[in-house]
C-alpha cells in the first residue's frame, strides 16, 4: 500500500503541470470533432510515458542496486532535484494558451511522440525522479510502485482528452494552469520530504 500510494502521489505531482505534452493532448480533446478522434494523441503519450517509466525503474535500478554509495548519491540528487523543480513550478507564470488545429491520426501520433520522447523535462522527470524514487523499493513493492506510476499516466492523459472534449476550449486566461502548477509543486515537495525521511 505504501509503494502504491507513493507511486500515485509522485506520478500525479510530476504529470500535473500543463507542459507541452499535456497541452497538446488537452488541445486535441478540445479541437477534434469527438473524443474518439483525439484518442491517438492520448494513447501515444501514455505509451511513451510507460516505456520511459519501465526503462527508468528497472534499467536504472539494476545498475544502482549493485552499489550502495551510488544509490544514496542518486537519491540525494533526486531530493535536491525535486525541491528545485517544485520551486520552479511554484514560481512559474504560464501564459494563456491558444486553440490548435485538429490533426489527423498520423500527425497526432507523430506530434505526441515528439513531445513525449524529445522533451528533456519528461526524460529528466522519469529518470531523475521516478527512477531514483523506485530505488526505495525492491521486488513486489517496486513492481507495485511502477504500476501505480503507469496507471496515473494513462488515467491523466485520458482525463485531459475527456476534459478538452467536454469544454471544447482551452484556458485562455492561464488561471487553471497556474492552479495546477501550485498543486503540483506541493505534491513534489511532499515527495521530497518523504524521500528525505528515508535518510533519518
Amino acid at each position: 500500500m505504501e509503494a502504491f500510494l507513493h507511486g500515485i502521489i509522485l506520478a500525479f505531482g510530476l504529470i500535473l503541470p500543463l507542459g507541452v505534452q499535456n497541452v497538446f493532448v488537452f488541445s486535441q480533446g478540445a479541437t477534434q470533432p469527438n473524443v474518439f478522434k483525439a484518442l491517438p494523441a492520448s494513447v501515444t503519450a501514455a505509451i511513451c510515458d510507460t516505456m520511459l517509466i519501465l526503462l527508468a525503474v528497472f534499467g536504472l535500478s539494476l545498475i544502482v542496486l549493485q552499489f550502495e554509495w551510488l544509490r544514496i548519491t542518486l537519491m540525494a540528487v533526486g531530493i535536491v532535484f525535486l525541491l528545485y523543480m517544485g520551486y520552479s513550478i511554484w514560481r512559474s507564470n504560464p501564459s494563456s494558451t491558444t486553440n490548435s488545429e485538429a490533426l489527423p491520426v498520423k500527425k497526432q501520433i507523430f506530434f505526441a511522440l515528439s513531445v513525449s520522447l524529445l522533451n528533456p523535462h519528461a526524460i529528466l522527470d522519469t529518470i531523475g525522479v521516478i527512477g531514483t524514487s523506485a530505488l526505495k523499493y525492491s521486488g513486489t513493492e517496486q513492481i507495485i510502485f511502477t504500476l501505480a506510476c503507469v496507471l496515473i499516466s494513462w488515467l491523466w492523459f485520458f482525463g485531459l482528452t475527456l476534459t478538452g472534449a467536454s469544454f471544447k476550449k482551452l484556458d485562455r486566461s492561464g488561471k487553471l494552469m497556474r492552479l495546477f502548477n501550485k498543486c503540483s509543486a506541493i505534491f513534489i515537495w511532499a515527495t521530497a520530504c518523504y524521500l528525505a525521511s528515508g535518510f533519518l
